[in-house]
């Protein structure tokens, strides 16, 4: 993130996964998150306090060089993507149904930490169109969105601007919450294959351009 955001850091997603490695450094005067997954997944992020409006524009630069061979996000199975950028949205958890806060206890069990209310997961997809939503298999709580598809534009910087409530909402079918963290996920858990992605220049905007 730009300007004054609370700094990042590496956030382990299963205590069952092995980690993916991320690396800070600059490349081309940018400063660039390197991450080099192997069998693995884990996120690099930042979480803040919820601030009132919060949850307009989101924008960051991603680059890849290969796509995850195998991978399928819409087949749990194969649920792997060189490039996700989550967003997690606060919510009142107490009104989810039964079995979705069942599966929130379960997965603070398996992490050490509460999950979001909700999430949006911004993913370079292998075969799935462009704007496609992909409801996540394990919760209701979690929705894909395919930025970018299939090979064209590997090897080279894409600038991404999405409007988060937009977005939300089409998934959702509901209001956004605050938005509560900002996190990055190159994850190959599921295929076991290695995968590289680099990410650089997240920032907030208000209101579009």
């Amino acid at each position: 993130m730009d300007g004054k955001a609370p700094p990042w850091g590496h956030a382990p997603l299963s205590r069952l996964k092995k980690d993916t490695r991320y690396e800070l450094t600059t490349q081309e005067g940018r400063q660039v998150l390197m991450a080099q997954a192997d069998g693995s997944a884990s996120l690099y992020g930042t979480s803040f306090r919820p601030a009132r409006g919060s949850g307009g524009w989101l924008r960051w630069s991603w680059k890849t060089d290969a796509l995850v061979p195998d991978a399928d996000n819409a087949d749990p199975r194969r649920e792997d993507a060189p490039l996700r950028v989550v967003v997690a949205f606060d919510g009142d958890a107490a009104k989810l149904p039964l079995g979705e806060r069942a599966r929130r206890k379960m997965a603070e069990t398996m992490t050490g930490r509460p999950p979001p209310y909700a999430a949006l997961i911004y993913i370079w997809g292998s075969r799935e169109a462009p704007g496609t939503v992909i409801p996540s298999a394990h919760t209701s709580q979690i929705k894909m969105i395919v930025v970018q598809s299939g090979t064209e534009g590997l090897g080279r910087w894409h600038d991404v601007r999405r409007n988060l409530r937009e977005d939300y909402r089409r998934a959702f079918s509901s209001a956004a919450g605050p938005v509560v963290a900002v996190a990055v996920m190159t994850d190959t858990d599921n295929t076991g294959k290695q995968a590289a992605g680099m990410y650089s220049g997240f920032g907030f905007d208000c209101a579009a351009r």
